[in-house]
C-alpha cells in the first residue's frame, strides 16, 4: 500500500516509473493466467489503465469501489462505460450517477459495515494498559495514512493539543508508518500518545476525533464519535482540486448526507485557532448532541451488511459463471 500511497502532483510524477513498471507486469499476469473476467478495486488512475487494455482483449471488466467520478472530471465517465462491463456501487448515490450514463450498475452497500462489525475492540483496560495511557478523558487524532499528508496536517493538530492539557491526546498510528516517524512530531510533546494497531479501541473509548478526510471520517461516524474533519495539500493540488471538484463538502459524512453534518477545516482553514474553536464546541454542548443525531440515519442509507458477499454474487452472475 505504502508504495502507491502518494498525494500531490509532484508525488505522483515521482512515482511514475514504478507505475509503468507494475502496469506492465500486471497485464504479464493477467496473460498468464487468461481469466475470464477481472476485478478491479478502487485506485482508478491505475485500474483505468488496466480496463482498456482488458476490454481490448476481450476479458469482461468488473469495477467494484468504483471512481469517484461524481466528484469531479465527471467526462471520465465515457471512459469508464468504454471500457467496464459493470460497476458495483459502494455510495447509494452512485447508482443513479451510474445509470443516468447507460451503465450497467449494481449497488452492494458499503463494505465498512462488515469491517466494523468484525473487528473486536480491545477490552478498555488492556487498551489503557497497552498505550500507557490513564483514565483521563481521551481525544483521538486521525492525521491520515500518507506520509505528506501527516507532515501537513498533524503539526496543526498537535499545536491545538497542547491547548487543552486537561486531555489525553492520542494519534492513530498508520499502518506501514514507521514509529520513528511519528516520533520526530512528538518527541517534544510527552502528553502526546501513539496507538498503534488500535484505531478502532481508539474510537469507541475517545470523546472527540480530528480526522484527516477520507474513509476515516466515515469510520469515525458509524462507530457514533462526534468529529472535526481536516485536510490540507500541496498549493498547487489544491489550486487545480477547487477548480474541477463539483462538490460541496469534502467529508464522505457530509456528501452522503447531503449537508453540513461534521465540520470541515480545509486548506486555508485548517488552523489552530479554528480546531481550538470546533473542539470546544464539540467536548459538550448542542453542537455535539446534533452531530450525534445526524448520525443517526447513515447506517441505513450505506446499505446494510454483506456488501462485498453481495458483489461476488453479482459478478458471477453478471459473468455467466
Amino acid at each position: 500500500y505504502n508504495t502507491f500511497a502518494v498525494m500531490g502532483l509532484v508525488d505522483v510524477l515521482k512515482k511514475l516509473p514504478l507505475i509503468w513498471r507494475t502496469l506492465r507486469e500486471t497485464k504479464k499476469n493477467i496473460e498468464r493466467e487468461k481469466p475470464d473476467g477481472i476485478i478491479l478495486i478502487d485506485f482508478s488512475g491505475f485500474n483505468l489503465k488496466i480496463a482498456q487494455w482488458a476490454h481490448k482483449m476481450g476479458i469482461c471488466v468488473h469495477y467494484y469501489i468504483a471512481p469517484q467520478v461524481w466528484a469531479s472530471r465527471s467526462k471520465r465517465v465515457e471512459k469508464i462505460k468504454a471500457y467496464v462491463d459493470h460497476v458495483y456501487a459502494i455510495l447509494p448515490f452512485e447508482t443513479e450517477f451510474y445509470r443516468r450514463y447507460g451503465m450497467e450498475v449494481t449497488y452492494v452497500g458499503h463494505p465498512l459495515l462488515d469491517a466494523l462489525t468484525a473487528k473486536e475492540i480491545t477490552p478498555k483496560e488492556v487498551f489503557l494498559t497497552t498505550h500507557q495511557l490513564d483514565h483521563t478523558p481521551i481525544i483521538a487524532l486521525l492525521p491520515g495514512s500518507r506520509k505528506q499528508e501527516i507532515n501537513a496536517i498533524l503539526p496543526i493538530m498537535l499545536e491545538t493539543a497542547q491547548r487543552f492539557p486537561e486531555y489525553q491526546w492520542v494519534i492513530a498510528q498508520a499502518p506501514g508508518v514507521e514509529d520513528s516517524f511519528y516520533d520526530s512530531f512528538i518527541r517534544q510533546i510527552p502528553q502526546i500518545k501513539r496507538c498503534k494497531n488500535d484505531t478502532y479501541a481508539l474510537l469507541n473509548y475517545t470523546q472527540l476525533a480530528l480526522v484527516t478526510s477520507g474513509t476515516a471520517t466515515l469510520e469515525t461516524a458509524l462507530m457514533q464519535v462526534p468529529q472535526i474533519v481536516c485536510y490540507k495539500t500541496q498549493w498547487l493540488t489544491y489550486q487545480i482540486a477547487k477548480r474541477v471538484v463539483r462538490l460541496s463538502y469534502i467529508s464522505l459524512v457530509n456528501i452522503i448526507s447531503n449537508r453540513l453534518v461534521v465540520p470541515e477545516c480545509i486548506q486555508d482553514e485548517l488552523t489552530v485557532s479554528i480546531l481550538t474553536q470546533h473542539v470546544q464546541h464539540l467536548i459538550e454542548g448542542p453542537a455535539r448532541t446534533a452531530q450525534l443525531d445526524a448520525y443517526g440515519s447513515l447506517y441505513a442509507q450505506l446499505g446494510g451488511p454483506g456488501a462485498s458477499r453481495k458483489a461476488a454474487a453479482a459478478i458471477l452472475k453478471n459473468n455467466d459463471l
